[in-house]
């Protein structure tokens, strides 16, 4: 069954809920993505932990604050942009994200829920402190490399990645607002995401649930199995655009 876009213009409460395919067409590699540079020796999923990082504090850090800056110098794409188009059409709009970027809130979105956290909020490894500093070298962007960590001014532990690392839990005051959101909303659209990794994939489910409206926005095809469900096959920066210029023309 074909999306109607009007079902878009008359959605009370949407939720957008996007995954790495999103930042992928800014030019941000995903995080299975092969390594490259000096990088290339190594497995992200070994430098994304806490055991790394207390391994070898300067590995992650110089890698982490590499990524960061690479985000810093993309822009954000036509599906971003869309989205923050979208937040200012609809009553109520709730953005959830698996992204670690800041490309939503600089295509100009407001209050977005960051499931994995974001390289843009160090925190402290011992206490949690917010870490409020100087970017490191630019140089970093361009060839990868070994960092020390600054120090908390609170207790002087390490400062580490804003994000979350394999084997830590989700935040849990942005994961309950995310499933309260996909609870209760009656149009959710799933952009850029497999929908498999747990437990951000129940997001979806849940509105499913609820009886909303759920639409699956990927390069590849994706099963549907509710009536209510929908499938868009395509890059996300040409078919949210299509459709908000669709629902609201």
């Amino acid at each position: 069954m074909e999306f109607d876009p009007q079902y878009l213009a008359r959605a009370r409460h949407l939720v957008v809920f996007t995954g790495a395919g999103v930042s992928a067409e800014s030019g941000i590699p995903t995080f299975r993505d092969a390594l490259s540079g000096l990088w290339e020796q190594f497995d992200p999923a070994q430098l994304a932990t806490p055991q790394a990082f207390r391994a070898d504090p300067a590995l992650v850090w110089g890698w982490y604050e590499g990524r960061r800056l690479k985000v810093l110098e993309a822009q954000p794409n036509p599906a971003h942009l869309a989205i923050a188009e979208l937040a200012r059409r609809v009553p109520r709009l709730t953005l959830i994200t698996q992204n670690v970027d800041d490309l939503h809130e600089r295509a100009g979105s407001p209050s977005v829920l960051h499931l994995h956290g974001s390289l843009h909020t160090p925190i402290c490894f011992a206490c949690q402190r917010p870490w409020r500093g100087e970017p490191a070298a630019p140089v970093l962007a361009e060839h990868g490399s070994r960092l020390e960590p600054p120090r908390c001014s609170g207790c002087n532990g390490k400062i580490r990645p804003g994000v979350v690392w394999f084997g830590e839990a989700l935040p849990p005051a942005v994961l309950k607002a995310a499933f309260k959101a996909a609870g209760d909303c009656d149009l959710l659209l799933s952009v850029g995401t497999s929908g498999l990794v747990q437990p951000a994939a129940q997001i979806p489910q849940l509105a499913l649930q609820q009886g909303a409206r759920v639409v699956h926005i990927n390069p590849q095809p994706q099963e549907c199995h509710a009536p209510q469900e929908y499938s868009l096959t395509g890059p996300a920066g040409q078919l949210l655009p299509q459709l908000v210029q669709r629902a609201f023309t």
